[in-house]
């Protein structure tokens, strides 16, 4: 198998268990944030936060080193979602405030932008070479991040997030 197919297989998991994660909730659920015992503390994530997050990220990254404009914003994503942020965001050091911003009327909205941008991240996958993986995608960071290294930052984050979601959903249902 080569670390492109390893690659594709990995992110291959992620859309089950974003559907897993939100399949048959409604606004409410979606929109549940964790407290602390004592009500101490800001609420939690709340689900539709994660898979937003999530998928937004993996758009955001995915269209950067493919050299291309993210679905959030070329294909009226962000405006079907209508969300009080600014256009660009993709909740990356959000707050506890702009965390409940993120409310979401359906978990179909939130399936279906993950499975469009699902579609674009294997598209861009399947046309890697084993030395594109080599390429620099970021300078800002020392060492300078390569491929390889971005696309292991995106499934960790987004199976990450996704675990988080299946744990708040096993709170609700």
């Amino acid at each position: 198998m080569s670390e492109r197919d390893v690659f594709i297989e990995a992110f291959g998991r992620i859309p089950d268990a974003v559907s897993q994660a939100v399949e048959g909730l409604d606004a409410g659920q979606l929109a549940y944030r964790p407290v602390l015992a004592d009500g101490s503390g800001s609420p939690g994530n709340s689900i539709a936060w994660l898979i937003w997050h999530l998928t937004r990220v993996q758009d955001n990254h995915v269209a950067d080193a493919a050299g291309r404009g993210e679905l959030w914003l070329t294909d009226g994503w962000a405006e079907k979602f209508g969300l009080d942020l600014p256009r660009e965001d993709t909740g990356y050091g959000h707050g506890s405030d702009d965390v409940g911003r993120v409310r979401v009327g359906s978990a179909g909205l939130l399936a279906e932008y993950h499975r469009a941008v699902h579609g674009r991240s294997l598209q861009f996958l399947d046309g890697l070479s084993e030395t594109d993986l080599d390429r620099i995608v970021d300078t800002s960071w020392d060492p300078p991040v390569t491929l390889r290294v971005r696309l292991v930052s995106v499934v960790e984050d987004c199976l990450q997030h996704a675990g988080q979601a299946a744990y708040l959903r096993g709170l609700l249902v």
